[in-house]
């Protein structure tokens, strides 16, 4: 539900800085160079086809200001037959990419536009209110980041003082809508969950990038209590792998920790286990959450009757009752690092995949029913 893809060449590039220091050195040098469609093609291509063969059928993607790379990003996706959002950041030129996107894809079988107001801090007033009426008047839905740093929230109460939070921007500009994902959402306040309810607004959590850059831990727990949607998102660069399987047990990881300073803060020892999520809601974030948040619950996300054929096949290496490795050599090895032993069950083996597992394991994906990634 949240992805950089032409951040794709800074993966595991933080240094020692945090958010706003990060975008200036890193970041923003990189994504003026997408002018070169050479350069985008070299990238894109190379992002789409690295989510794909980590199991991602449907992706949510930022591109840059670059109206010409932003659709040669849709082309690729409609090439590999992924299922993708794509979004140019920034208001010139964003209806010109809406219409190449549904002239290549008129009804969003597979590929839609995406408005992409990249942050509050980075738009003009008259920016956000025109991304908010286009989204309006064309149904499209949107993307954005909020309250991912503590030094970004300052910067929007500096820059809109006449708003009473970082929410409540977006919402003065009509873009908290039912078909909006906000990325992070760490450091929301007790009245920004409830104006997001309201909206019908959802949360991409992004747990490898909040840790990387240290940005904090976002309470998903309190998130789901007040009824929003979550899904999750890798969000490289900022997270170091393109992986939703990595973010997925990413997401567990943290909400553990989270437990322990909620326990170490002075709340009960009951209160401080619910923020942990168990295997299964951090899975469910991954699939059906993020679904959700994109619209596309009653399409994928669950194998349901009626619902169309996004999945992947995994597979785990059964380790052999002789021992050693097949073959005597490596070939084994070539199945992942998720060993079953004969005595888990159906349950266990899935904790073993979402905490080992990775592109080794996932062996065939399909998009509404087409085969788009097998390994061999």
């Amino acid at each position: 539900t949240h992805t950089h893809a032409s951040q794709l060449p800074n993966t595991g590039l933080f240094g020692a800085t945090t958010l706003l220091d990060w975008l200036k050195t890193y970041t923003f040098p990189l994504e003026s160079r997408y002018s070169s469609l050479s350069h985008a093609r070299r990238v894109y291509d190379r992002a789409v086809t690295s989510t794909l063969y980590h199991g991602t059928t449907t992706c949510a993607y930022y591109a840059t200001i670059h109206p010409e790379s932003t659709n040669l990003l849709a082309d690729i996706c409609l090439e590999k037959g992924q299922r993708a959002f794509v979004g140019k950041a920034s208001l010139e030129d964003t209806k010109a990419v809406m219409q190449h996107i549904r002239s290549k894809d008129p009804q969003g079988e597979l590929v839609q536009p995406i408005i992409t107001p990249r942050f509050a801090p980075s738009c003009t007033k008259e920016a956000l209110a025109a991304l908010g009426q286009l989204a309006e008047d064309e149904s499209l839905p949107i993307q954005t980041h909020i309250s991912e740093n503590k030094g970004e929230v300052a910067l929007v109460e500096q820059m809109f003082p006449n708003s009473t939070s970082y929410a409540n921007v977006y919402d003065s500009f009509h873009l908290l809508t039912p078909r909006t994902v906000l990325a992070h959402a760490i450091h929301l306040d007790q009245t920004e969950m409830e104006l997001i309810k309201r909206r019908g607004s959802g949360i991409s959590h992004c747990p490898l990038s909040n840790t990387s850059l240290g940005s904090g831990i976002c309470p998903v727990r309190r998130i789901l209590d007040h009824g929003i949607n979550v899904g999750v998102g890798t969000d490289f660069s900022g997270g170091g792998s393109c992986s939703i399987l990595t973010a997925a047990r990413e997401a567990s990881g943290v909400s553990r920790l989270l437990s322990n300073f909620e326990q170490g803060s002075g709340k009960s020892e009951e209160e401080s286990e619910r923020m942990k999520l168990s295997v299964a809601e951090c899975l469910f974030l991954a699939t059906r959450g993020g679904a959700t948040c994109l619209g596309l619950e009653k399409r994928v996300g669950a194998f349901e009757v009626g619902m169309e054929w996004d999945a992947q096949l995994v597979r785990l290496e059964s380790v052999p009752e002789e021992g050693g490795v097949d073959d005597g050599g490596d070939k084994g090895m070539d199945e992942g690092i998720v060993y079953c032993w004969g005595t888990e069950s159906w349950e266990e083996k899935v904790a073993k995949w979402m905490y080992c597992g990775d592109d080794r394991n996932t062996r065939k994906v399909y998009v509404k029913g087409r085969l788009v990634h097998e390994r061999s």
